[in-house]
C-alpha cells in the first residue's frame, strides 16, 4: 500500500508515562510481557528525550533545506523492550511560528506516509499560502522516520539493481514471469534479512508510533499536534490508541483502514481495486478534452490509446529507458493526483504522434534518485511486511490476484509483485494493534477523506472514525486526489485550519463540493505543470 501524498512543557516523568498507557483498552497493550516491556520503555526514553531536548541548528547540506529551516536530532532505542541499549538518531526539521509570539500554540508534526516517506521538507510550507494561517500559529516539525534518509537508514539490495532497466509489466503474467518475480521477491526478503540483520524487526508501524511519542517529549510538547497523511494516518492511529492522553489535536488525512483483518495484504487488496476506478476517472477526463489530446472520444478509447503505447513500449522501449513497467509506474500518479492528467495526456498524445521526449521526460527512471528510491521501497517492504502475517502459499497470492485482475487489472498485479517479498519474509511477524478507543479517552479527532481516493479507499476513513470515538470526518465528495489537506480544496482547508487553530469541529460529519479538475494543456504549449514527487 505505498501512497504518497505531500504537504509545551517539559517534566514527563516515567510514572505519568506508564499510567497514560493504562488509559488503552483492555486488551490491547500490556497484555502480554513484550507489549508491558515495550510499554515501560517507550516512557523510560521520553523521559530521557524531555531532559535532552533537541538542538537545533544549520541543516546538512544533503537536505536541500532553505536557511530559515532548522535540522536536529533526536535519539530512540532501537528496541523499546530495552531501552538502554542500541540508540539510533532521527533527524528532524523544524521552522519557528510566524505570528505573534502570544498566537504560538507549540508544535504542529507532520508524517507525509509511505511507509518510508520523509517530512524534512515540511517546514518549507511557511511559504505556501494555503498553510500561512497554520505557520504562523504552529512550530513546523518534519522529521525521517526510523529507516528513511539519515535516520539510521535501511537498505535491501544495491541502489543500482533498484534503477531497472526498461521492463515488463503483464497485465495478464504467464507462469513463466510469476516463478520470476517469486524469484525475485525470495531474493529481496533475503537482502532486507542479510543487510539488516536482526535489527530488521525493529522496523515496524508500533515502533513508529512510539519513536513519535520520544520526538514529542523531546520538543518539549505535553501533549502532541500531529497530522498524518496515508500511512501516516495508521501510525498516528496506534498513537492514538497507546497514548490518548498525549494527544492534543490529530488530524487522518487520506486515512488507512486500520481494522486488523485488513492489515496489510487485505488493504493492498483493496487498493488495486480502487485503483481501477481512479484510472477509469483520467481517461474519462481525457475523453471530454478530446479537441486538445485525440486519445478519443471516450474512455475505452483512451484506453486503446494506452494499450497501443504499451504494446509498443513493449517491442521498443522509449529512449532505452521507458518500458511497459516504467509506463505504467508514471500513470499510476494519475489515480494518486488529478493535477498531473494534464501533463499525462500530453505526454501520451505525443508518443503516439511520433514525439517520446515527453513521455521519457515523465517517466525514465531517475538515476540520481536511485539511493533515495531503494531506501524506501526497504522501508515500505519492512514496515508492512513486520505489521502483520501474509499468506506464505504462493498459491493463495496467486488465486487472489488472478481474480482481482479480471476485474482491476490496471494495477493488481504490480501491486502484488510489490508486496510479494512478505510471503516470504525472514523476521518476526506481529499482530497488528485493535485500534480502537474509548468514548472519552481522546479530545476530538479530524480525519479528512476523498471519497474516491484510491490508495487509501474511503470505506478507511469510515472505519477509523467508528474506532476512534469523537472523532469527525470531513468528505470532499466525488473527487480522488490522495491527501487533501492544504491542498486545493478551500471548504475542505477551512475545516482543517479551524480545527487545528481552535480545535472546533462538525458535529460528526461535513462534506465538501470536489475541487474543480485540472484544464486541458493546449499541445501548442511547451510549458507544461509537472508531476508531483510520489514515492
Amino acid at each position: 500500500m505505498k501512497a504518497v501524498a505531500l504537504y509545551g512543557t517539559a517534566g514527563v516523568l516515567v510514572l505519568s508515562g506508564l499510567s497514560a498507557l493504562g488509559a488503552a483498552p483492555p486488551g490491547d497493550v500490556g497484555t502480554d510481557t513484550a507489549a508491558t516491556a515495550e510499554a515501560a520503555g517507550t516512557a523510560v526514553a521520553a523521559a530521557r528525550a524531555t531532559a535532552a531536548g533537541i538542538t537545533f541548528g544549520a541543516c546538512p547540506k544533503p537536505e536541500g533545506l532553505p536557511a530559515a529551516v532548522k535540522c536536529g536530532t533526536v535519539r530512540v532505542p532501537l528496541d523499546y523492550a530495552d531501552p538502554y541499549g542500541k540508540q539510533i538518531s532521527l533527524t528532524v526539521s523544524h521552522a519557528h511560528a510566524t505570528g505573534k509570539p502570544a498566537d504560538r500554540q507549540g508544535a504542529l508534526i507532520y508524517n507525509p506516509g509511505g511507509p518510508g516517506a520523509s517530512s524534512m521538507y515540511f517546514p518549507m510550507a511557511t511559504a505556501v499560502p494555503a498553510w500561512k494561517p497554520l505557520a504562523a500559529a504552529y512550530d513546523l516539525v518534519g522529521y525521517a522516520p526510523r529507516g528513511v534518509g539519515r535516520s539510521a537508514p535501511l537498505s535491501c539490495e544495491d541502489p543500482a539493481t533498484n534503477a531497472e532497466e526498461p521492463t515488463a509489466a503483464p497485465i495478464h503474467p504467464s507462469e513463466a514471469f510469476k516463478r520470476k518475480k517469486i524469484a525475485q521477491a525470495k531474493a529481496y526478503a533475503a537482502g532486507c534479512a542479510r543487510k539488516a540483520g536482526p535489527a530488521l524487526r525493529q522496523y515496524n508501524s508500533l515502533n513508529n508510533a512510539r519513536d513519535l511519542d520520544v520526538l514529542r517529549a523531546a520538543l518539549g510538547e505535553r501533549k502532541i499536534t500531529f497530522m498524518g497523511a496515508s500511512y501516516g494516518t495508521y501510525f498516528g492511529a496506534l498513537y492514538a490508541t497507546l497514548f490518548p492522553s498525549h494527544v492534543r489535536r490529530m488530524v487522518f488525512d487520506s486515512a488507512v483502514d486500520p481494522d486488523p483483518q485488513q492489515i496489510w495484504y487485505g488493504n493492498n487488496l483493496a487498493q488495486s481495486l480502487a485503483f481501477e476506478s481512479r484510472w477509469a476517472d483520467f481517461r474519462t477526463w481525457v475523453a471530454k478534452h478530446d479537441k486538445t489530446y485525440h486519445l478519443g472520444a471516450n474512455e475505452s478509447d483512451v484506453l486503446a490509446s494506452y494499450e497501443t503505447a504499451r504494446a509498443r513500449l513493449t517491442d521498443k522501449p522509449a529512449g532505452s529507458t521507458v518500458g511497459p513497467a516504467q509506463l505504467q509506474a508514471a500513470y499510476l500518479q494519475a489515480g494518486y493526483y488529478d493535477d498531473v492528467w494534464p501533463a499525462d495526456a500530453y505526454a501520451l498524445s505525443q508518443y503516439l504522434k511520433g514525439n517520446a521526449k515527453p513521455l521519457i521526460k515523465l517517466a525514465a527512471p531517475d538515476r540520481a534518485a536511485a539511493k533515495e528510491n531503494e531506501n524506501g521501497t526497504a522501508v515500505y517492504t519492512a514496515v508492512e511486511c513486520n505489521d502483520a502475517p501474509w499468506p506464505t502459499d504462493w498459491r493463495v497470492w496467486d488465486a487472489d490476484n488472478t481474480a482481482l485482475a479480471r476485474r482491476a487489472p490496471f494495477e493488481t498485479w504490480d501491486n502484488a509483485w510489490m508486496n510479494l517479498p512478505c510471503a516470504y519474509w525472514q523476521a518476526p511477524q506481529q499482530q497488528p494493534l485493535d485500534v480502537r478507543t474509548a468514548e472519552g479517552a481522546l479530545p476530538p479527532t479530524l480525519i479528512l477523506a476523498a471519497e474516491r481516493d484510491a490508495a487509501t479507499p474511503y470505506p478507511g476513513a469510515l472505519e477509523l472514525q467508528r474506532r476512534l470515538r469523537g472523532s469527525v470526518l470531513v468528505t470532499e465528495r466525488n473527487a480522488g486526489t490522495h491527501g487533501i489537506g492544504g491542498g486545493r480544496n478551500t471548504c475542505v482547508n477551512r475545516y482543517l485550519d479551524d480545527y487545528l487553530l481552535t480545535g472546533r469541529t462538525p458535529v460528526r460529519r461535513a462534506s465538501c463540493a470536489p475541487h474543480p479538475q485540472p484544464d486541458p494543456v493546449s499541445l501548442e504549449k511547451r510549458t507544461l505543470p509537472q508531476p508531483r514527487p510520489a514515492l
